[in-house]
Formats: structure tokens, C-alpha cells, sequence
């Protein structure tokens, strides 16, 4: 198994980690250099994460754990309505991607009122594209518990709720963790108690996470998705072409290519890999809800009988 870890560190000498971790056979996923800063998200096999923190220490930079490396999280608002999209939702889904996380804003068309509130089709099928849905609802606990739970119908997907309550998450049908003081506020999240939750957050999501690669692990995926990401960016030259942030987005079961479904999705298709495979073969491929996307859900070794 892989780690998701992040080096935070000078720009002096970065390389020597990135050649470091891509010798031990992990994967860089993304790095930002910010003038003198860099940071680097990767994943590091388990059994050789000391060999990368000697480097760091070495290099008088840091390392840490980032359980919320190569995944995708959509926040949800009821709308998109001023009293329900406040600066909690903007500061969360940064918040998270700060983490590691590639996070999405998804407001939601009708879900205001506590008697009229609904989710439609195509708004439960983009958001159960994601690893993670973060909803984000405000201040009165029989909302919350008795009138929001409608906007958890058919997703598939872990679901984390935030509220200003403290509510037992017994309370909130469907629902797996509730995340408390965390409600409608008109100001920027920067308070000792607000940063706390926030950190509960992110700390609630990544527990999620590694339930969910530990699941991966007792049947592994065909393929790492790193690796295929690496691939089609050899074999699709279009790719290097993208413009919008993650031109290929990974997720903990498969990635997200921001190329035009139409157009690419046959390219996709046979990608091909030095064991004598096509993507295809290993993957389902199809179309996203969000922009008209490739979604590639990687096949587990149950399913193909190998591993490459």
C-alpha cells in the first residue's frame, strides 16, 4: 500500500525527493511552487516513508501524513442563495483543499425549506462521482434532523454533515459523521473554536479515507490510478493542452480526465500499458456530469483476475 503523504520545504533541492520517491516506486501527484516554497503531495510506499523523512530532515523541510491526497470531495450547500452559501462553505472546501483534497462547491437548485427541500437526479449523480460529500447546513436542529436528510437520498457515497448543534449523529438519518459549531456565519473562519472544528473536518474525512483504503487493500485495484494518470499523460498529448486546475483529477477508485467525452473518450479507451493491456480492459469508461468529462472507474483484481 501506498501513503499520502506532503512535503512542505524549500525549493533548493526538491528534486532530490521527487527522485527519491518515484525510485521506491510511489508517485508524485502534485506539486505547487510558490517563489521559494514548494509543496508536494505524493504517495510513498508504506514500508519507505523513513527513507523519505531521513531526506526531509536532511533538506530542513517538513513532512506529514495527508490522508486526503488524491481524492475528490463535492461540498454541498442547500442553495445558492446568500443565507446558504456564507463564507463556511467557501472556507471549508479550502480548508480541505489545503489538505490534499481536490474539492468541488456544489449548490444545490431546491433545496431550501424545510417542508420543499429535494435533491434532483442529476445533481445526486454529480455528487456521487465524488470519494466524499461534506454537506454544509446551518443553525436549527430540527432542520437538520428532520428536514435536510431529504437531500441524502440516493447518494452513494460517505456523507459528512456540519451544523451549528451539537447533534448525536443517531439523530440524522443516512448521514455517517456530523461535525458540530459549524453553522451560518457572517464572517471569515478564523476563531480557536471555528479553526477546531475545522480541523475536526478534515480530521473526520481523512478517518474515511483510510477505512476506505484499507477496503481497496483487501481487493486492489488493477491498477494504481496514479499510474494511469502518468500514461495518459504520455499517450494523449491533448491533455498537456487543458487549462483548468487537476487536468486529471484522481479519486481513491479511478480519476476524473477533463477532456471532452465525445472527442477523447476512444483515445482514453486504449490507453495502453507495457504489460500488454488496454485501459479498457481494466476500467469502466464514461460520462461525467460535470462539463461533459471522462470518468475512468478503475476494475478491482476480483473483477480482471490481475494486477499490473
Amino acid at each position: 500500500m501506498l501513503e499520502p503523504m506532503m512535503y512542505e520545504g524549500g525549493v533548493y533541492k526538491h528534486n532530490l525527493i521527487e527522485e527519491l520517491v518515484e525510485d521506491l516506486g510511489g508517485y508524485i501527484l502534485q506539486k505547487n511552487i510558490m517563489q521559494t516554497e514548494v509543496v508536494i503531495i505524493m504517495l510513498v510506499p508504506i514500508k519507505d516513508t523513513g527513507l523519505v523523512e531521513d531526506l526531509t530532515k536532511k533538506l530542513l523541510s517538513e513532512l506529514t501524513r495527508a490522508p486526503l491526497s488524491g481524492t475528490e470531495i463535492a461540498v454541498v450547500a442547500p442553495t445558492l442563495a446568500y443565507h446558504h452559501l456564507p463564507h463556511p462553505d467557501c472556507d471549508i472546501a479550502e480548508f480541505l483543499r489545503r489538505k490534499g483534497a481536490k474539492t468541488n462547491m456544489v449548490g444545490l437548485a431546491r433545496g431550501v425549506g424545510s417542508r420543499t427541500c429535494q435533491i434532483s437526479a442529476h445533481e445526486r449523480e454529480l455528487i456521487n462521482e465524488h470519494d466524499v460529500a461534506v454537506y454544509v447546513f446551518g443553525n436549527f436542529k430540527h432542520c437538520i434532523t428532520e428536514s435536510k436528510p431529504k437531500l441524502f437520498e440516493g447518494i452513494d457515497i460517505p456523507i459528512v454533515v456540519t451544523g451549528a448543534p451539537e447533534i448525536d449523529i443517531a439523530d440524522i438519518p443516512d448521514a455517517d459523521v456530523y461535525v458540530g459549531n459549524l453553522g451560518r456565519i457572517a464572517h471569515r473562519l478564523r476563531k480557536g473554536e471555528e479553526m477546531y472544528a475545522m480541523d475536526q473536518v478534515v480530521d473526520v474525512v481523512g478517518k474515511i479515507f483510510d477505512k476506505e483504503r484499507e477496503e481497496i487493500g483487501k481487493d486492489l485495484l488493477s491498477v494504481m490510478p496514479p499510474r494511469v494518470k502518468k500514461e495518459i499523460e504520455d499517450q494523449v498529448p491533448a491533455i498537456n493542452e487543458v487549462l483548468s486546475p487537476l487536468p486529471i483529477t484522481l479519486r481513491l477508485r479511478g480519476l476524473k480526465v477533463k477532456l471532452d467525452f465525445d472527442e477523447f473518450h476512444e483515445q482514453i479507451e486504449k490507453v495502453s500499458f507495457v504489460e500488454g493491456v488496454k485501459l479498457k480492459d481494466i476500467a469502466d469508461i464514461r460520462r461525467s456530469n460535470m462539463k461533459n468529462f471522462i470518468l475512468v472507474d478503475i476494475k478491482t483484481k476480483s473483477e480482471t483476475g490481475f494486477l499490473i
